[in-house]
């Protein structure tokens, strides 16, 4: 008998995280380090460690994003035996590896990055110029190289040659072969670059770049050679069990971001992948991607959200405009500091990306079949352009459906306005249905729908989360990528309904609260919070200690500072010295990055630490330890929440205990472990932070089930006269999580009196506290008689009391 023929099985994909633990990787925490800490993140009970990007960047980098060659692992970090042996410790602690991969963009240092010198060296030609996104006719056959800190005729003493480099103080270029004797003008003029000053990048540019940073430079990933080059090592370590899932760093970047991420997954054979992801207002992550889910900014808009007081932050809003006095247009109003954000960012730091959209248009208008669309003043389509990608709500569109959908008549309709002319503003419409693909068919066409989305999510990103969150201040907490602070607050019942939604449609998401890119840790904004609770209290802080020590240079920047050594509590006076010189930079108001006041930066500094650093800065650690049960609420909250909810909770370093920390790098300073704050051995009866993590933790290890892709949740409304404050919901019928929400509002009202919970039928086991078990109808005063949050757990043994 013939024995019935088998095709070959896959192997098996090894499970989803059910828990991850972000490392900052750099030279002063190396993957040895790491791995020397993978004990004490095992007892944590994460199931994989989250690492920063593994391969090779610029030296010295503290972050990996600037990749300067795909082939190698790190050498500052270990190298690819460092990650391995790193590997092998993890899985001896029974945790796995997910690494952050950066398909975007690469660093625009050519004596580092070999791909980009080839470039450089022998131009449209070299096998390396399909990996850039260069616009060679706009530069004349140059690449436009922003480095000189003066314009060239000033600093041409300070170029010499060397052999076949061209030298600029720390930077180096190849020379074109052939050129090195000739005289140093003609050089310049003989190379495929043309080194220029640095003030040129913001309207000579010819390279996509990473928004507006000139140092990183798009990668052309949707070429097929270019993905298997640049993603060979990683798929290499996927397969080799090196590695486990990946994080994707900047998908909006890409030219088609569902192109690159079917390839991707097809690649990795369907490995567990999340992708960085600002999802704006209510918008949904396109269905078609083939991945777990976003790292979680949605999550974190959503928990912090549940944790603000509506009412409460009305109030603080009213006094944040008579105290700080902004102009409505410039902080005063939320919609119209974006869009006045987005003015300026799209008229001046991203003028290059704006003009290429405008070349291709008028392309597509003077080819037109259609008659309709000719004879349109250049300026009137890239007015169009600009006026189009203001009003965009959401970081960009992915289709011509989506961008029908995104790009809206309404939108359109406002733009005309911009015209004084209504027939110019005609131009308009024309700019629409090139964008939505009801016209412009061909190359140039679908070059400008990319361009457009591409600058589109650039645009989003700069003027709304490094502009408008440093001119818009009146609850810091709300500044937060993926935020809203135009409507801070979520009601339990939208947050039962988004948690509802993600079990349904993307069960193994990430959430997070805490990331190396958060403008202030999930703590500082745990505490900021409790302002909406109190913002008389607040008010009358600031009335007391206006004109205490150096006077502030601006109102605005005085509430922020204020408020940002509230958040913080007791630190050193040089971080938040630094925290607010970044704040007054990005806002843009006062000084900038490229147009630096000395004047209103020295007065910024000697405000910090006069004020808010100072003497006066004792009545706010005051107020702070006042309201220090109330913070303790928010925080251990939205921590159980977190790692109790649909999705796969990532923990940024430290974050288990007690973790203050403000914009990078502030953040991103290289972890200890255990963290200084952290006790192994705290009970749960201490509140300690620490202690509700890792309860939280092993209980997703003892029931995975109850957490995963085919778990349920059920929100769980508590009644009685503080209903509102109690937020619970349910696992599977396994697991139980209880926050308190607003507890200074509930200590007000009277507390919690005769406000019950009705909890699913069985026996339930307090986890934070054990001995103690319910069933039933459960008084909420009870359920949080030693702390503000409870975590349940089903047993089927006789309950002993309450």
């Amino acid at each position: 008998m013939t024995p019935e023929r088998r095709e070959p099985s896959a192997p098996a994909l090894p499970p989803a995280p059910r828990a991850t633990y972000r490392l900052q990787l750099q030279p002063e925490f190396p993957f040895e380090a790491a791995a020397r800490a993978v004990p004490y993140l095992a007892s944590l009970g994460v199931s994989h460690l989250h690492l920063s990007p593994v391969l090779e960047a610029v030296p010295g980098s503290p972050h990996g994003y600037d990749v300067v060659d795909h082939g190698r692992v790190r050498e500052e970090l270990g190298g690819e035996e460092g990650l391995r042996a790193l590997s092998r410790t993890a899985r001896e602690h029974g945790l796995g590896l997910v690494a952050d991969i950066v398909p975007n963009h690469m660093a625009m240092s050519p004596r580092h990055n070999h791909a980009l010198w080839e470039v450089l060296r022998e131009g449209p030609k070299s096998p390396y110029a399909r990996w850039f996104d260069i616009d060679w006719e706009a530069g004349d056959g140059q690449v436009l190289l922003p480095v000189l800190g003066a314009p060239v005729g000033e600093v041409l003493d300070q170029l010499r040659v060397d052999g076949d480099v061209l030298r600029y103080h720390d930077h180096a270029f190849p020379l074109r072969e052939g050129t090195a004797e000739l005289p140093l003008p003609e050089l310049l003029d003989a190379q495929w670059y043309r080194p220029a000053w640095w003030r040129l990048a913001r309207t000579e540019l010819n390279y996509r770049r990473f928004f507006s940073i000139s140092e990183l430079i798009g990668v052309r990933v949707e070429d097929p050679e270019v993905f298997e080059a640049t993603h060979a090592v990683i798929l290499r370590l996927l397969r080799e069990g090196v590695l486990d899932g990946l994080r994707i760093d900047h998908p909006d970047g890409l030219a088609d971001p569902t192109g690159y991420l079917e390839r991707l997954n097809e690649a990795t054979g369907g490995r567990w992948t999340v992708v960085e992801k600002i999802l704006a207002g209510q918008e949904q992550l396109p269905a078609a991607w083939p991945v777990a889910g976003t790292t979680g900014y949605d999550a974190l808009r959503r928990v912090d959200g549940l944790f603000a007081d509506p009412a409460g932050y009305r109030e603080l809003l009213a006094e944040y405009r008579r105290y700080a006095d902004p102009r409505p247009d410039r902080g005063g109003e939320w919609a119209a500091t974006v869009r006045r954000a987005a003015y300026r960012v799209v008229t001046h730091e991203l003028a290059t990306e704006t003009e290429r959209l405008s070349r291709v248009a008028r392309r597509l208008c003077e080819a037109a079949p259609d008659p309709a669309l000719r004879d349109r003043a250049p300026w009137a389509l890239r007015t169009a352009l600009q006026e189009l990608l203001v009003r965009m709500e959401v970081y960009r569109p992915y289709t011509p459906a989506d961008a029908a959908r995104v790009v809206t008549e309404e939108a359109a309709a406002e733009a005309r306005l911009a015209f004084t002319v209504p027939e110019e503003g005609g131009a308009v419409g024309v700019v629409r249905d090139l964008v939505i693909g009801r016209s412009g068919d061909g190359p140039d066409g679908e070059e400008l729908r990319t361009r457009f989305a591409q600058t589109s999510s650039a645009l989003r990103a700069k003027s709304v989360e490094d502009t408008a969150f440093y001119r818009y201040v009146p609850l810091l907490s709300t500044n937060e990528v993926g935020g809203d602070p135009g409507r801070p607050a979520v009601s339990p019942e939208e947050f039962h309904a988004y948690c509802a939604r993600v079990q349904r449609d993307w069960p193994l998401t990430g959430t997070v609260l805490s990331t190396h890119d958060t403008k202030r840790s999930a703590d500082v904004r745990a505490a900021l919070a409790v302002l909406t609770q109190c913002p008389e209290r607040w008010a009358d802080l600031l009335a007391r200690v206006a004109g205490a020590g150096e006077d502030a240079p601006d109102g605005q920047l005085a509430w922020a500072a204020w408020q940002t050594v509230f958040g913080l509590g007791p630190a050193d006076g040089e971080r938040v010295s630094q925290a607010l010189l970044k704040h007054v930079r990005e806002a843009g108001l006062h000084t900038a990055w490229t147009e630096r006041e000395p004047a209103y930066e020295e007065a910024v500094a000697r405000f910090v630490a006069a004020g808010p650093c100072g003497a006066p800065g004792k009545r706010v650690a005051a107020l702070r330890e006042e309201l220090a049960p109330h913070i303790r609420a928010n925080v251990l909250g939205s921590a159980l929440v977190h790692l109790t909810m649909p999705g796969v909770p990532d923990l940024y370093q430290g974050t288990e205990a007690e973790y203050l920390a403000l914009v990078d790098p502030d953040n991103r300073r290289p972890a200890a472990f255990p963290p200084a704050d952290a006790d192994p051995d705290a009970d749960a009866g201490s509140g300690a932070k620490e202690a509700v993590t890792r309860a939280a933790l092993a209980v997703r290890a003892r029931r995975p089930d109850a957490f995963g892709a085919a778990a349920t949740y059920e929100a769980l409304p508590a009644e009685g006269p503080a209903a509102a404050h109690c937020a619970a919901f349910a696992r599977s019928g396994a697991v139980v999580t209880a926050v308190t929400r607003l507890s200074l509002r509930l200590a007000e009202a009277g507390g919690w009196r005769e406000t019950r919970l009705a909890l699913p039928p069985g026996r339930w086991s307090d986890v934070l506290a054990p001995g103690r078990e319910f069933t039933g109808q459960v008084a909420v005063a009870d359920l949080f008689a030693r702390l503000p949050v409870a975590l349940l757990e089903r047993v089927e043994r006789p309950a002993t009391g309450t």
